[in-house]
Order: C-alpha cells, then sequence, then structure tokens
C-alpha cells in the first residue's frame, strides 16, 4: 500500500538501515549466508524487509523488536508495490531481503503461483479475523492491515470552483469533471490496480471497459504510482493541478497530522466513498532468505500490539489484530465505508493480467 502524504517523497530503491532508534542510509550490510552480519544480541542478524515506498514505522517500535529477538531491521524500498512484487517475482530463489511486506489481495496471487513464499504461521494469527486471511491453509502470507482505495478530492479546490465533488464512479466521467482526475497505471501499482478492479466490480465484464472509454474522453490522467500521483499532481497535497486522486479512504487523516498543530474541524481532503474498493496487506517469508529465523520472527511482530497500533499515523492503515486501537485523528478525520467493492481472490487471479492489458490499450497512450 501504500500512501502517507509526506514532505517530498521517498526514492525508489533507497535502502534504509533501521534498528533501536538508527535511521541511517546503507548498500550492502555485509552479513553471511546465514544472516548473522551485524550481530546485535541473541539471535542476532540483520532481517531485510523488502517493501513499498510507502512503508513506515516508528524507530521506537523497531527498537522493542530489536530489544525482544536481537535482530536488527533494513528497510529496501522499491518503488509502488507493483514494481516491488514484479521485482520479487523476477529475483525468485535469489532475493534481495528475508521479508516482503505490500502484498495484497490484487497481487497476491501473482506471488503465489511464482513460488517467492515460505509458509509461517504467524503468533497472533488467532486474532486475525478470517476474512483477511486469503492463504489459510499453507499461511505463505501473514496479513498485516487493511484499507478502501478510494477517489480523494481537494475541499477547498471545490469549494472556489463552486462545483460539488463527485460521488459515484459515473460521476468521474460527467464533463463537469473533465481534466480533474489522476489515477495510478493499474499495471506498476497497487492502488492504480485497485481503482481498475474497482470499476470491474462496479460495472461486470461487459461495462468497465466502456467505463475506461469515458474516463479517457474525459481527460483522465494516468502516471506511474502513488507517491507521483498524490504528491506531485494532487492539489491537495499542495503540488499539482488535479483536484481528484486515487488514494485511500484513510488519506484524509494524514493531511491533518502532517498540516501543523492546529487540528481543524474537518479535513482539508476528502473521499468519494462510492468508489471504494478493500484492499488487504500482507507480509511474507522469502523463499530463499538468508536469515529465515529473523525473517519469521518479524513476521511474527507484525502482529504484535505494537505494531498494530503503531500503522494508523504512519502509513494511514487499518489494524487487521481485533481489539487493536487507532488514534482519534485517525477515526475523526478517515472516512468510514460501510459497503466497499470487493471481488474473489480467484476472480481476481483469473482476470487481473486480462483486464490489465486492455486497460492499458485504451488508456496509456
Amino acid at each position: 500500500m501504500k500512501r502517507t502524504p509526506i514532505a517530498g517523497p521517498l526514492l525508489p530503491g533507497l535502502a534504509l538501515v533501521v534498528g533501536a532508534g538508527l535511521l541511517t542510509a546503507c548498500g550492502d550490510d555485509g552479513g553471511d549466508d546465514n544472516g548473522s552480519g551485524n550481530d546485535a544480541g541473541p539471535g542476532g542478524g540483520t532481517v531485510t524487509v523488502v517493501t513499498h515506498d510507502s512503508f513506515l514505522v516508528s524507530d521506537d517500535v523497531l527498537a522493542t523488536f530489536t530489544e525482544e529477538t536481537g535482530h536488527t531491521v533494513e528497510i529496501l524500498r522499491g518503488g509502488d508495490a507493483g514494481v516491488m512484487v514484479n521485482q520479487a517475482v523476477l529475483s525468485a530463489g535469489n532475493p534481495q531481503g528475508d521479508v516482503i511486506f505490500g502484498l495484497d489481495n490484487t497481487l497476491l496471487s501473482r506471488a503465489l503461483d511464482a513460488g517467492i513464499l515460505t509458509p509461517h504461521t504467524a503468533q497472533g494469527l488467532d486474532a486475525v479475523p478470517d476474512a483477511y486471511q486469503l492463504d489459510p491453509d499453507e499461511h505463505r502470507v501473514t496479513p498485516v492491515d487493511t484499507g478502501d482505495i478510494c477517489v480523494n478530492y481537494d475541499r477547498a479546490w471545490f469549494a472556489d470552483a463552486g462545483l460539488a465533488p463527485p460521488e459515484t464512479f459515473e460521476d468521474l466521467a460527467d464533463p463537469a469533471y473533465r481534466d480533474l482526475l489522476v489515477v495510478q497505471n493499474a499495471a506498476t501499482s497497487s492502488p492504480g490496480l485497485g481503482f481498475l478492479l474497482g470499476t470491474v466490480a462496479a460495472f461486470g465484464e461487459d461495462g468497465w471497459a466502456d467505463y475506461w472509454q469515458r474516463l479517457a474522453d474525459n481527460g483522465v490522467e494516468v502516471v506511474d504510482g502513488w507517491e507521483q500521483a498524490y504528491n506531485e499532481r494532487f492539489s491537495g497535497a499542495g503540488n499539482g493541478d488535479r483536484p481528484l486522486v486515487v488514494s485511500y479512504a484513510s488519506s484524509p487523516p494524514a493531511g491533518v497530522v502532517y498540516g501543523g498543530e492546529e487540528r481543524p474541524d474537518e479535513a482539508p481532503t476528502g473521499v468519494v466513498t462510492g468508489t471504494c474498493f478493500r484492499q488487504v496487506e500482507f507480509a511474507g517469508l522469502l523463499e530463499g532468505a538468508a536469515n529465515p529465523e529473523g525473517g519469521r520472527a518479524f513476521l511474527d511482530f507484525l502482529l504484535t500490539r505494537d505494531f498494530q497500533e503503531d500503522m494508523p499515523l504512519q502509513m494511514f492503515v487499518n489494524p487487521v489484530v481485533d481489539g487493536a486501537e487507532v488514534p482519534e485523528e485517525f477515526t475523526r478525520y478517515g472516512a468510514t465505508v460501510d459497503d466497499p467493492l470487493t471481488m474473489a481472490p480467484d476472480d481476481i487471479t483469473a482476470g487481473r493480467e486480462r483486464w490489465i492489458e486492455e486497460w492499458t490499450s485504451l488508456v496509456v497512450r
């Protein structure tokens, strides 16, 4: 997923090493074959987490993991989630890291079919609802968080223009909203793919392509990933001229948290709740991991209250563990989506590549 509006996008492929309160750029970690380089105590070793650009976690939370397990954590960001998964598939058997974080239900079967993951039943999984466990027989992935992919809008822009924000998919194709929407490439971006799947769920096999043709005729803009769409093209982030963007139902709280100390009555951005598609995000142990012991410990840690309750104001996603609390800013400024669009994993698997190919021919020029 992921999604946090921050001052300046993170650079794809930037490697960061994070240990007890330490955040520094690094290259090769210099560890040996069993991941025992940079020994940090009992257990020892470095756990390298391959993830997307929007992965964030508090230093003190990672420090807790290091204190409890002896493993430090290296974060290797690799672009949007779609790009990250493609890279992991290409390096199957010789992975860049030990754990992959950021697989979601739109891309899950691509990773499972490629055989890049080693099964692990994480401690704490019994507190995760069955609806989020999409590989229950083999446990090749651990559900970590959930969110809804939705169009967001810039409240001030629409107020100044004297135009009501859109409410549905159909509204987005109305000439009143011409040249206002920016979306992510469904072939490279997890939210972009989720938005495409939402339109397939809404309009069906016989109608989704016609809908996208109408969006194309109405001036929809396509960019590679979430960071570019939100931080560079969306007017609600202060840098672009498009007041509509595909993002998340939980994105508005980020605009408040990063907008200054004073808390407004409402977030500067809103959510078009009629366009939302439910996303579940997973992590897994990579086949051929140099430090499988540390990788399994990290997967267990992702389901602890420490990590689950840190996520909402770091990555602006919902925890999956029953009873995990979310902060007041998250519930006050985020949108509640009572009936998001969904699609069965088998249906995603059967149609995804065909839909992406047809979508690309329609929209990417």
